[in-house]
This record gives structure tokens, sequence and C-alpha cells, in this order.
């Protein structure tokens, strides 16, 4: 895209964020990156992770490809709100999350890619009606990036295989780290100990 036309775009595009006609973040984000490489074919990558088995095992680095998909192929795999929180950085209301209140014993993952997030023995109940944890899986996982959509200074998380908008970290969290990974239902799927991930 031109210089001048993309200052134009980005100019108009944030004139209607801020009356609230085109959602702030990563919309935008996804107006402007390309959704094709070079040859027409999707960007691609690798990501380095941390890997876990069924029983939560870890199973040591893995390098997997980077999960790029155009919004329409997202909005085809994903739920509704899945697909407005994870690739619009949407918010489930609070205590509405599938399983928001589960305490069993198992890893959740991403909606999107399968990549292991979070462990149920860090999970803690929070009182915000949101799944909340005070540390992720391995920090290799997730992504933590400023947000400042609502207008103040916030740390969103992100899905590191997939970019999938996970939720927030507060640091008003219990011991040992202090943090709240406050984190959306419908961006994650458990799976308990045991059970195939797939």
């Amino acid at each position: 895209m031109p210089t001048t036309t993309r200052r134009r775009f980005l100019g108009v595009a944030a004139a209607l964020a801020a009356v609230g006609i085109l959602p702030a973040g990563r919309l935008l984000a996804d107006a402007l990156a390309p959704t094709q490489g070079p040859s027409g074919a999707p960007p691609t990558g690798n990501v380095t992770l941390d890997c876990f088995g069924a029983d939560k095992k870890p199973l040591g680095t893995c390098v997997e490809p980077k999960v790029v998909m155009t919004d329409e192929a997202w909005k085809a795999k994903l739920s509704p709100l899945s697909w407005q929180v994870t690739r619009h950085e949407g918010t489930e209301r609070a205590y509405t999350g599938p399983g928001w209140d589960r305490h069993d014993n198992g890893l959740y993952r991403c909606v999107c890619c399968d990549t292991a997030l979070f462990d149920s023995a860090t999970k803690f109940d929070s009182g915000t009606g949101w799944p909340s944890f005070w540390q992720p899986l391995s920090k290799r996982n997730v992504v933590q990036s400023s947000d400042t959509s609502l207008f103040e200074e916030r740390t969103a998380v992100s899905c590191a295989r997939c970019d999938a908008h996970l939720g927030h970290v507060f640091d008003d969290g219990p011991r040992p780290t202090g943090l709240r990974y406050c984190m959306n239902a419908v961006a994650m799927k458990f799976v308990a100990v045991g059970a195939a991930a797939g």
C-alpha cells in the first residue's frame, strides 16, 4: 500500500475506532497485515514451544509451524464467540464461559491451534467470573503485549503459535507470582489428564 494511502487509511480507521464504528486493536492490525505471501500462500514460519503430553508430562521444546489462516477460515473453524474473542480481541461476559469455574485436573489448550497454555494446578478462584491462573504453563507458549484499546494501559496475552487473543494479565494475583492471568474460557479448551488433546 503506498505511504500516502496507508496514512489516509490509518487516519480514517483511527477515527472510526474512536467513535466505536471500527473495533480497535487486532481488527485494525488484521486489516493492514498481509493474508498471503508473495506466492499467494499464507505467510509461513516456525515457533519454538514447550510441548506437553495428555498426562501433563513435559515433552521438551518442539518447533511447530506458525498457524496463519484468513479471517474467513477462522470464522468457519470457530464458534461465533470464540472467533470474536480470539481473532478480534473480544471478551466473553463474566460467569458465562464454559467451565469458567472448573476445578478438574488437566490442561487448558488454545481453542484455535491446541497449544498447551495453562495447568489446572495454577488455576484459582479470582471472583471475577473468568478462568484465572497465577502463571502460564510455559512462557514460550504465550506472548504478552501492550493493549491500550480501552484508553488505559493493559497487558494482553495471546497464543504464541496462532496469535489468538486469550485475555489479560494483572498484578493482583496470589502467591507465588502475584499475577492473575484472566483468560476467556471460549479461547481455550480443557483437556482432562489422560484424555486425548485433539
